[in-house]
C-alpha cells in the first residue's frame, strides 16, 4: 500500500504540473494601457473575436495608439479613443475589418469593443470601453441598424480609471460633442508578456 502511495504522489505531481501549464497556455492575452489618468489592464478574447484581436494587436505592435486621446466621453455610456491625436487630427488607419458582433459577447460594463461608422464592417482603429451595461449595442439581427458592436475583451484592472475618465467635464470641439475639456492621452498600449 505504501509503495502504491509513493508511486501515485509523483504521478499526481506531474499531472498537476501539466494542468497548470495547460491553463497558462490557454490564458487570454492582455494589454497594458497607460493613460494620463492612470493605467488599465485589458484581457482580449482571440477565441471569440479573432479578426478584431488580430487587428487591435497590429495597431498595438506598431505603437499606433501612443499619443492618441480619448476624444469622446459619455458618463453612463462609454469612453472612446484610439484614432485622434491631441490636436484632433485623425491618424491614418488600416483597412476596415469584418464586424464580429455575432460572437454573442455582450457590451457589459468594462468590456472593450470596436467603434465604427453606420456600416457594420467599418471598424478600423478606434475602440470604446463600456462605462455601464449597454444592451442597445449588442447584435440583434443582421441589418445595419441592429448589427451591434464587436466586443473583443474586458478590463481586468483599472475600472476606477475608466470611471474617472467617464466623469470628466466635457465640451464641443471641432464639431464633435462630448470632448473632454482636459486632454486625456493614451500614453502607450503594450502587450503584457507575463503576469
Amino acid at each position: 500500500m505504501l509503495k502504491k502511495l509513493f508511486l501515485i504522489i509523483p504521478i499526481m505531481g506531474v499531472l498537476m504540473a501539466f494542468a497548470t501549464t495547460a491553463q497558462a497556455d490557454n490564458a487570454n492575452p492582455k494589454v497594458f494601457m497607460k493613460t494620463s489618468m492612470g493605467d488599465i489592464t485589458i484581457e482580449l478574447y482571440p477565441d471569440k473575436a479573432p479578426i478584431t484581436v488580430k487587428n487591435f494587436f497590429s495597431y498595438v505592435d506598431e505603437k499606433f495608439y501612443d499619443g492618441t486621446i480619448f476624444h469622446r466621453v459619455m458618463k453612463g455610456f462609454m469612453i472612446q479613443g484610439g484614432g485622434l491625436t491631441a490636436d484632433f487630427k485623425s491618424k491614418p488607419a488600416k483597412p476596415a475589418i469584418k464586424n464580429e458582433a455575432t460572437n454573442k459577447i455582450k457590451n457589459k460594463r468594462g468590456t472593450i469593443a470596436m467603434a465604427r461608422m453606420p456600416d457594420p464592417d467599418s471598424a478600423t482603429c478606434q475602440f470604446f470601453i463600456n462605462h455601464v451595461d449597454n444592451p442597445s449595442l449588442d447584435h440583434r439581427d443582421n441589418t445595419p441598424e441592429e448589427y451591434g458592436y464587436a466586443v473583443f475583451g474586458k478590463v481586468l484592472k483599472g475600472m476606477d480609471v475608466v470611471d474617472a475618465i467617464a466623469n470628466v467635464k466635457i465640451m464641443t470641439r471641432s464639431g464633435r460633442a462630448n470632448v473632454p475639456r482636459e486632454t486625456i492621452t493614451i500614453i502607450s498600449v503594450r502587450r503584457v508578456e507575463s503576469d
